[in-house]
């Protein structure tokens, strides 16, 4: 089998029309047909149903889509590994991270990741923790900064870059910017601001546990899909809210910031790099590495 074929099966198994394949290929579709043809001889299976209106993927077919997608990454990581030089990486990045990186750990990683390696082409997405991890997966981002704990099972890795922890957020004047000690039992009568569980499951769950080891139910009066949708609905009087820590150091008009007592240790909470094994990059591994390095080196939260 060669490498051209697996290319002209991804690009019908993604199009599932054989002449806009063959438009992306820069090809006619009757060699394309050609191909594909030969390869389901080589390979002993049919790939695709073909009818006069529409083309679907076979079992086979299904089954031999990551597989296909896995060859052509890893050939191309294998010309990137030989191009790259002793000084640093080159080639493209496809970086995902969730809001609260840009509170800390972005505006410190980026500059050094650039200083350091100048020949890598950084392309950047944000989005929630559900739609990043969905990414990794499909192997349309390379690595993402996500928030942890992961609620959900997948075969991505990740490592820990910066810890964190809860804190109060209140609308400026609130009765309880005058207390000392905010417990979550002060909060049962006060309009909670929550996280959407399908969009942010980690904080939904931190912050839901929290609740039920105080015996406390909120009142949820607003749900939101970002931290900083979240700040902005405590900053318009809406209700209170729990932040991570890092998301308060920049301050926002409108909110202030206290320290909650709980009667245990706070859950983990925190920044993770994420990748997928499958097709982790050399530049996706050395992003991954000096984020660890920056991250070590950060004030606790």
């Amino acid at each position: 089998m060669e490498l051209r074929q697996f290319r002209h099966f991804l690009a019908v198994a993604e199009t599932l029309n054989f002449r806009t394949a063959a438009e992306r290929l820069h090809m006619t579709q009757p060699p394309l047909s050609v191909s594909i043809r030969k390869l389901e001889d080589e390979i002993g299976a049919k790939l695709f149903q073909r009818s006069t209106h529409s083309v679907e993927l076979t079992a086979a077919g299904e089954a031999a889509l990551e597989h296909a997608r896995a060859v052509i990454f890893h050939s191309a990581e294998l010309a990137r590994v030989a191009e790259s030089t002793a000084a640093g990486a080159t080639g493209n990045l496809r970086v995902g991270f969730v809001g609260s990186a840009k509170n800390r750990l972005l505006p410190r990683l980026l500059p050094a990741f650039r200083r350091t390696y100048p020949g890598v082409a950084l392309k950047f997405t944000e989005d929630t923790n559900t739609g990043l991890i969905d990414s990794l997966e499909r192997h349309t981002l390379d690595v993402c900064i996500v928030r942890v704990p992961l609620t959900r099972r997948s075969d991505l890795q990740y490592v820990t870059v910066e810890a964190d922890r809860f804190v109060l957020a209140l609308p400026t004047g609130h009765r309880f910017t005058r207390q000392k000690r905010i417990t979550l039992q002060d909060l049962a009568d006060e309009p909670f601001i929550d996280y959407t569980q399908h969009a942010i499951p980690g904080l939904h769950a931190l912050s839901t546990m929290l609740f039920q080891q105080a015996g406390v139910t909120p009142k949820v009066a607003q749900e939101a899909v970002q931290v900083e949708t979240v700040l902005f609905l405590v900053g318009s009087g809406m209700g209170v809210a729990l932040i991570p820590s890092s998301a308060a150091r920049k301050g926002r008009d409108g909110v202030e910031f206290r320290d909650l007592i709980t009667t245990g240790p706070q859950p983990p909470l925190g920044l993770a790099v994420a990748w997928n094994p499958r097709y982790e990059s050399q530049a996706g591994l050395r992003f991954r590495e000096l984020a660890q390095e920056v991250g070590a080196a950060q004030p606790g939260p």
